[in-house]
């Protein structure tokens, strides 16, 4: 019987074949929620170029750690590992996407 075990953090944003926008974010955190849609739409409408995870601070302390997480929401671009773009706080979805577009 096969056990599939789940893919660690550093495999997630080394091995996708696209880049992996990092939604950091706590249930708690007002500004967290309201971006929440913004992002999934983002997830949807740039699915061909792009992967999205979600990462909850206060269930994965030592991913937040390692990549120095200090408020939330806080956005991180990676491709092949690399930290291409980077912001904590409110993004509007139009620079959200004008960002990504650049940094695809």
């Amino acid at each position: 019987m096969e056990t599939k075990t789940k893919p660690n953090f550093a495999d997630l944003i080394s091995n996708s074949d696209k880049p992996v926008l990092v939604d950091f974010y706590a249930d708690w955190c007002g500004p967290c929620k309201a971006m929440a849609p913004m992002i999934a739409e983002i997830a949807g409408e740039m699915s061909d170029k792009l992967k999205v995870i979600k990462v909850d601070v206060d269930k994965n302390p030592s991913v937040s750690t390692a990549y120095k997480i200090s408020g939330v929401p806080t956005l991180i671009l990676f491709h092949k590992g690399q930290i291409k773009w980077r912001q904590s706080g409110l993004i509007p979805k139009p620079d959200l996407v004008r960002v990504l577009s650049l940094n695809l």
